[in-house]
């Protein structure tokens, strides 16, 4: 796994390199540049969107998204530039901001429990969104290509799903503790050696129905809020589609991002959907790259951060123990 992720980063990035070469580095260029002051509202609706995560990330530990919103949305936002940049599978991020939330006082299994729950939370919602978006897919066009493939892969799916469902819920626990054990064993993580509390935790966080459901809720408007980067995107580009629109294109991206989580922010993948799905909205090929990297460039420049912040965290704890 070591040698595959980076791996798979290197072909992901050779795969977007490819795209830019194969519609014009010119022409996608040109793209880029004409969304101009719209690539910092695109940054912006990200950072809503990771900072919202966080607070639903926090409903699930019961007080914690009102007693301390912003530890939860500042490690949030180091999960998601973990993701998105450094050579990890996409939930590489989530085990590790577990582990940091550690460093504040928050016990090991409630830390790992709350993670596992908080990424069923997203798939889930995840799932509803993409429903959402192929059904406006079928509604708008006449060519369902993309629409049927993207249902394929929900059907496929839809089984994972459930299954993580009953690991997390229905006593199975123990698989997904081994898991998060095993994990912080390959990074010597000494302290998530001893991590036998997380089935309670789990059970914790489902019977409390209150955060859980403001958690599935927040997650979900999260979702369909996201599409206001392809939205924002395209308007500056001057290709305006309505909001709808902009939720199909949205919904197929992050089903194909998810559909290759074992490629770091599916790299090279997910811009290749966005280019699939916006030619059904008759957005030229080159425009749809270039969204796609304007995606990226909000990774970039709220993931940078993120590590860095990774890195002070890790850097204190190190002299904190020395000391």
């Amino acid at each position: 796994m070591k040698v595959l992720t980076p791996l798979a980063a290197v072909l992901g990035l050779a795969l977007l390199t490819g795209l830019a070469a194969y519609y014009g580095f010119a022409s996608v260029g040109r793209a880029v540049a004409s969304v101009g002051w719209g690539a910092a509202l695109v940054v912006l609706a990200r950072a809503i969107g990771v900072s919202g995560a966080g607070i639903g990330w926090g409903f699930l530990v019961v007080g914690a998204a009102i007693r301390r919103p912003r530890l939860f949305v500042g490690l949030r936002f180091i999960r998601e530039g973990i993701n998105c940049l450094f050579p990890v599978a996409q939930v590489g991020g989530d085990l590790i901001g577990a582990r940091l939330l550690t460093f504040f006082g928050v016990a090991g299994g409630l830390a790992f429990a709350s993670v596992f729950v908080d990424i069923f939370v997203q798939v889930a919602t995840l799932l509803i969104f993409v429903l959402a978006g192929v059904g406006i897919l079928l509604a708008v066009s006449d060519d369902h290509v993309v629409a049927t493939a993207v249902s394929y892969g929900l059907l496929a799916a839809a089984p994972a799903i459930a299954g993580l469902f009953l690991v997390l819920r229905i006593g199975a626990s123990q698989t997904a503790m081994a898991w998060a054990v095993e994990f912080a064993q390959r990074r010597e993580w000494a302290a998530f050696h001893h991590v036998t509390s997380l089935g309670e935790n789990l059970q914790r966080i489902w019977q409390s129905r209150a955060g859980l459901s403001a958690s599935i809720v927040l997650h979900l408007f999260l979702w369909f809020f996201g599409a206001t980067e392809v939205w924002l995107a395209l308007s500056y580009m001057g290709h305006a589609v309505t909001f709808v629109d902009a939720v199909a294109i949205e919904s197929v991206g992050q089903a194909i991002r998810a559909a290759a989580f074992a490629m770091p922010g599916g790299l090279g993948v997910q811009d290749g959907g966005l280019i699939a799905v916006c030619a059904v909205f008759g957005i030229p090929a080159e425009v749809a790259l270039a969204v796609a990297l304007v995606k990226r460039i909000a990774e970039f420049v709220l993931g940078v951060p993120g590590l860095v912040a990774w890195q002070t965290l890790e850097g204190r704890r190190l002299m904190a123990r020395e000391s």
